[in-house]
């Protein structure tokens, strides 16, 4: 299980798909994790290696290959591994068999659609950095009145209450009486950024879809289920992200 460089433990247990780091630096508090028996103090702890360090006192496997599937969120369920608040995450609907695995970016409470999950920290944070550019698509259903022209002047960007957004692909799918439907693809994925630029422009968006991240789409998946990506698509893919 070696690396080619010195990386801190979180990183490493989560390319190991232990957990996600957030959640990894809370088990460091709380003592779960160990080398060669004796606590880790910090998630910075510097290692070339994971041999030695335990989780709970097990020895941590070697990273298997990178999986990814597919999964249609449902609205009202939470991107995160819990919530104080006693709300459902979507560790609560994800059906049961899955191995470990984290979402790659967030989709908010209400927000609908293609959520991707992956059991490798280093392929999510490759897919998440806005440098790659990897585009996301939206539909949003919203309540009001919006021009193609409108749309269009998005693709040189916003600045909205201070945040500057990226260049957005926008386009008027079609009218539904009092109501707007429009696809938007961008590939920055701030957050709560396809709801704030849509509300800048006098709409209020009242259904909101994630269609697509990257080449994967949501297809047919029905809400709640989850479907692995093909692991010569995600090798394809990989190697266009290197480039």
């Amino acid at each position: 299980m070696s690396t080619h460089e010195p990386q801190r433990i979180a990183k490493l247990l989560a390319r190991a798909g232990i957990a996600s780091r957030r959640e990894i630096e809370r088990m460091i508090e709380d003592r779960r994790i160990a080398i060669d028996g004796k606590p880790v103090e910090t998630p910075a702890t510097i290692l070339t290696s994971l041999n030695g360090v335990t989780v709970d006192g097990k020895p941590v496997a070697p990273p298997k290959a990178a999986r990814l599937y597919r999964f249609h969120k449902p609205a009202g369920v939470l991107t995160a591994e819990r919530d104080p608040k006693g709300r459902r995450t979507i560790y609560d609907v994800l059906p049961k068999g899955l191995p470990r695995v984290v979402p790659v970016g967030r989709l908010d409470l209400n927000t609908e659609g293609l959520l991707l999950l992956t059991t490798d920290g280093g392929l999510k944070r490759q897919l998440e950095l806005p440098s790659t550019g990897v585009t996301r698509a939206y539909r949003a259903r919203a309540f009001g009145q919006v021009s193609q022209n409108q749309l269009e002047d998005l693709i040189e960007g916003i600045e909205i209450d201070g945040v500057r957004y990226g260049s957005i692909d926008a386009n008027l799918e079609r009218r539904t009486g009092a109501n707007v439907w429009v696809e938007m693809k961008l590939t920055e994925g701030k957050n709560r950024e396809v709801r704030r630029v849509l509300e800048h422009l006098g709409l209020r968006v009242s259904r909101l879809i994630r269609t697509s991240y990257g080449p994967f789409d949501l297809g047919g998946l029905e809400k709640g289920q989850v479907a692995e990506v093909d692991r010569n698509d995600l090798f394809r893919f990989r190697k266009e992200l290197d480039k």
